[in-house]
């Protein structure tokens, strides 16, 4: 759940979500044990489901958006137990015959395949033929992105970025069609769409992660999209809890910074910027995690989200104002890191923690 704060004439909001590391994986450790005692008891494969579910988490936790990452474990485990159902089921209806009930019988195959064929010519043939034309000359055919993008009249940039969005649709219009089921509301259908893509900011805007838990179906269909999705390389996290983070946390995002088109003093500015709100995880609440990110939309730029899970801010405008200083720093990095980008939002909640998230946009040629 999101709380929205009024400051004044601003709005902080506050999200619910932890960033997605290995920690954070591991502390739904206890909730899925509880999801899995609950439907199975003292089974003897519990533990193992348990693990299974905490193995796909880890794996699809780069593709994930953070307030994801509990719908998505909740959807996991489910996905594992039912699997896990219709394997006992089919060992129990073959356990009369003398071969492995886990190998289809040679029929059973064939019509597998026949449903996989017939759910991939349906997924295709719902894209538009630019679409399937696309996809067909470059996957296919094996022409590369410069030259279709001559024939097209635009860029290898945007062809590639059209492709890849070509093919997050053509997987969920082939689970859709394999699985026989039609979405709901067109809210599934973009939702599913942002999984797919490993969109993350698609996926906020969206509110997926509440859409995840409510919906069954897209609940259900989130899992194996998220572990074909493509990873992400256009994010980079440096976990913070000591001093020498700090120097690798200024460095990732001075690195994402010139790859995202910055120069010069600009690239300074970012790199200060981080080193300053980094410097605060350190001393007021021991750990926490900071998110460079780069955008291409509206504008092109470069975001760093800094999170931790400390004490807190109680008074957020004494603490943004110059020359404010509590335990010899709050305050300093705060001011400073906000006149040095060009978009800075703070949120602080007393004993849960505070987020900063700030932007700094490609200077518009003129």
């Amino acid at each position: 759940m999101d709380d929205t704060v009024l400051d004044g004439s601003r709005h902080h909001r506050r999200t619910s979500g932890t960033p997605v590391d290995g920690t954070a994986v591991a502390d739904l450790e206890p909730m899925l044990r509880r999801i899995v005692v609950a439907r199975l008891g003292d089974h003897p494969a519990a533990e193992d489901l348990v693990q299974e579910t905490l193995v796909r988490v880890l794996d699809a936790r780069d593709r994930i958006e953070p307030r994801m990452l509990e719908p998505y474990a909740i959807a996991t485990v489910r996905n594992v137990m039912a699997t896990m159902w219709r394997a006992e089921g089919r060992e129990e209806r073959n356990r009369h015959r003398a071969h492995d009930p886990g190998v289809p019988d040679p029929a059973d195959a064939h019509l597998l395949e026949e449903e996989e064929r017939l759910a991939l010519r349906t997924a295709v043939g719902r894209l538009d033929r630019d679409e399937r034309a696309a996809l067909v000359a470059h996957d296919v055919d094996g022409q590369d992105t410069r030259s279709l993008a001559e024939e097209a009249g635009s860029t290898a940039g945007a062809v590639a970025a059209r492709l890849s969005r070509t093919r997050a649709r053509l997987r969920v219009e082939y689970l859709l069609a394999l699985e026989q089921v039609e979405p709901p509301t067109e809210r599934c259908r973009s939702v599913l769409l942002a999984v797919s893509a490993a969109d993350r900011r698609r996926q906020r805007e969206l509110g997926a992660a509440q859409h995840l838990l409510e919906c069954e179906d897209c609940g259900r269909l989130s899992v194996p999209l998220l572990r074909r999705a493509p990873a992400r390389d256009d994010e980079t996290r440096v976990a913070i809890s000591a001093d020498p983070d700090i120097v690798t946390a200024r460095r990732a995002a001075r690195a994402v910074a010139a790859r995202a088109g910055l120069t010069g003093a600009d690239l300074t500015l970012v790199a200060t910027a981080v080193s300053e709100v980094a410097r605060n995880i350190v001393r007021f609440a021991v750990q926490g995690e900071v998110v460079i990110e780069l955008l291409d939309g509206p504008r092109p730029g470069v975001r760093i989200v800094a999170r931790d899970a400390g004490p807190g801010i109680a008074d957020l405008e004494q603490a943004q104002r110059d020359g404010y200083s509590t335990c010899a720093g709050l305050g300093l990095g705060l001011p400073g890191a906000r006149r040095l980008m060009d978009d800075f939002d703070i949120v602080s909640t007393p004993g849960q923690g505070t987020t900063v998230s700030m932007t700094k946009w490609i200077p518009r040629r003129t």
